[in-house]
């Protein structure tokens, strides 16, 4: 018997089929959606529990950070005229219209966290190569008084904790309180904090006496305020200016009439000639900066913004004697301006930097600028063999006397080539107490000692220092140069100074620090306490101090003498391979008298009381120091540490136990 299928029958068995498919998949999504929505809410619940603390100061706009010098002067107030708060009753209604057209037009239809927002700005960023932030004006106000504004800390954890306290935020304050908060809490560019601020310093108006385009222009800066200064990118301000107008006129915030006619106004119009001086004065400059560095880097607070009290260790007399011998023709005869010197002085017994300067000549209209002084793109030449060759060699018993003997002959760098070593003058000296050698800063028993006492041994030496490189070598023995990326690698005038006060503290190494104290706007009081080692035996640089104060009346120091001073010191010249000698030979000055030919020509010199290095060169390598120039560095060693011993009292150093004199030389006995 034959039999025939019904069509309908098998084609309401291929729909039920795709039914129960579709089924399943609706099913299958539904269910990722839901637990990808409850893996979501895991993760925020998870991230918003350790949240930090909803404090009512911390939305409030901090008075300015002072800092003072070692006397509790006020050397500089970060502030001054720059952060002044408004109250709500004088905020005018069009600039609460204008930022939240810009910022968050939603701000009073939300509560706190606006989905709509999220949702769009998704869209936006999927459609556009620009992007789009999904975050409300009480986010903003969140991020801005509680985490850090970085945009690589822009994490999950971060966003959900700002979400969450946003939400919190606007359970207990109202919609008015929170935008205060916010015009007082934004940055505008200049060092201007606040709206009120920025309106009396761009326009010299209150709030209230803005036109539309004005009042566009504050609204539209806090976002990116350097990059729409209306003085450096006057083209880049009207643009977003522009851009918030079209927003006010977009959410019925103003007529088209008012935005035509204040698309037209110049963005310059009313604004007021940018201050002719400068918050932080330019001697100053250098020192400030490294100490804003130094409390952000140990305390994560933002210096312009935490109301802090800040205690430094700076001499300010000192450094004032120290810009005008860099500045000024009364102390020392410098060839033209683009001749640079960087120098920085601390305490020997406290490790404080006491004074710094980064350069001579420099911009008066730059704040926070480069600082030379603490580079390690400069070569500090033989002002590296004490701490890298002859200190190791005494701590690890290499030589037990400085009537040690150690030939000054023919030699290749132990590194399995053919380099020769050479001597500044290319002539060989003999066998010669290790006291000569160093007095005589003779290249070939440097890197002989260096040798005896190992790579490895001569960097852990010089790490407890405070001076380190990625890859040492043998050339390190008469040079700094290094291939590393950064300032943690190889010497600077900063690092240079903190090394060689160890020899003049028996020993002890002190990272050079800038605070002393901090004050928070709480009234918190925070000790910095210096970072303290035992980097040699007393003997060791007992014994170094003794061959280096002989560098000042037998070697290469002796118009560095002081009369009466017991001091120490090393002079440091670099370098130019072969194949660049020729080419900065091309680049001299004036009529050429044989003399050496140096990038860098550096000093570090020590009493009891203060070590002090500098460097001297010119900012481009390839124009030479050389004649005259190569006594510079010194010089102004000479000048600065004349005027420091005038304020104190000068001891010598006490022999400790474990130093022998016999006849002439010293010897290690323990």
């Amino acid at each position: 018997m034959i039999h025939i299928s019904n069509p309908r029958q098998s084609k309401r068995k291929i729909n039920l089929r795709v039914i129960r498919v579709i089924k399943w998949c609706l099913i299958t999504v539904f269910m990722l959606i839901i637990l990808g929505f409850a893996a979501g809410v895991g993760v925020f619940v998870y991230y918003a529990k350790d949240a930090p603390k909803l404090e009512e100061s911390k939305l409030q706009s901090k008075p300015s950070s002072v800092i003072y010098d070692k006397e509790g002067q006020i050397l500089v107030d970060l502030g001054i005229e720059k952060r002044e708060l408004a109250d709500t009753k004088d905020i005018p209604l069009e600039l609460v219209d204008a930022i939240t057209s810009i910022e968050d037009h939603r701000f009073f239809q939300h509560r706190g966290v606006d989905p709509v927002r999220i949702i769009s700005s998704v869209i936006h960023n999927t459609q556009n190569d620009s992007m789009q932030g999904g975050s409300t004006l009480t986010q903003q106000l969140i991020k801005l008084s509680f985490f850090s504004t970085k945009a690589k800390d822009a994490t999950i954890k971060r966003k959900a904790q700002e979400a969450w306290m946003a939400v919190n935020l606007e359970r207990q304050n109202t919609k008015e309180e929170i935008i205060t908060y916010y015009i007082n809490k934004t940055y505008l560019g200049n060092g201007y904090y606040g709206m009120l601020t920025a309106a009396k310093s761009y326009f010299g108006k209150d709030l209230k006496s803005l036109d539309l385009a004005q009042i566009a222009l504050l609204a539209g800066m806090p976002q990116a305020p350097n990059s729409y200064d209306p003085y450096a990118h006057p083209k880049a301000a009207k643009e977003r200016r522009d851009m918030v107008l079209r927003a006010m006129y977009r959410y019925q915030k103003i007529s088209k009439k008012q935005m035509v006619q204040a698309l037209a106004e110049p963005i310059n119009d009313g604004l007021q000639a940018p201050p002719s001086t400068k918050a932080v004065p330019s001697y100053l400059d250098n020192y400030i900066k490294q100490v804003i560095i130094e409390v952000e880097n140990k305390t994560g607070l933002d210096v312009n913004k935490a109301g802090l009290k800040i205690y430094t260790p700076l001499d300010n007399a000192a450094q004032q004697r120290l810009w005008d011998i860099f500045n000024t023709d009364q102390y020392v005869a410098f060839p033209d301006d683009l001749f640079q010197v960087a120098s920085t002085i601390v305490d020997v017994n406290s490790g404080a930097v006491i004074a710094q300067l980064g350069g001579r000549k420099l911009p008066t209209d730059v704040t926070f600028g480069l600082n030379q002084a603490v580079q390690t793109n400069r070569d500090w030449g033989s002002t590296m063999k004490p701490p890298t060759d002859y200190a190791p060699a005494f701590e690890y018993g290499v030589y037990k006397s400085t009537g040690d003997i150690i030939g000054d002959t023919w030699y290749v760098y132990p590194d399995g080539g053919n380099t020769p070593v050479y001597d500044w003058d290319r002539q060989y000296q003999g066998n010669i107490t290790v006291r000569k050698a160093v007095w005589g800063s003779r290249n070939i028993p440097a890197v002989k000692t260096l040798a005896a006492v190992g790579l490895d041994k001569s960097q852990a030496f010089l790490e407890g220092l405070g001076i380190d490189y990625p890859n040492m070598q043998y050339s390190n023995a008469i040079s700094s140069y290094n291939n590393g990326d950064g300032n943690q690698w190889g010497a600077s005038s900063e690092k240079m100074a903190a090394a060689y006060a160890a020899f003049s503290a028996g020993g002890i190494y002190t990272k050079p620090y800038y605070v002393n104290k901090i004050v928070d706007a709480e009234g918190k009081e925070t000790l910095m306490k210096p970072e303290r080692t035992r980097a040699m035996k007393a003997s060791t640089a007992y014994v170094i101090t003794d061959i280096l104060k002989g560098v000042i009346t037998n070697g290469t120091m002796t118009n560095g003498v002081i009369p009466g001073l017991n001091q120490a010191g090393k002079t440091g010249t670099s370098n130019y391979d072969d194949n660049l000698y020729d080419q900065a030979l091309a680049n001299i000055d004036g009529p050429y008298d044989g003399s050496s030919l140096a990038p860098d020509e550096n000093f570090v010199g020590y009493t009891p009381k203060y070590s002090m290095a500098v460097w001297s060169g010119y900012d481009n390598r390839m124009t030479p120091v050389w004649g005259a120039k190569l006594y510079l560095a010194l010089d102004v060693y000479r000048e600065m540490m004349t005027y420091l011993a005038s304020t104190t009292d000068n001891p010598d150093w006490p022999m400790p136990d474990g130093v022998q004199k016999v006849g002439n030389e010293l010897t290690i006995t323990n």
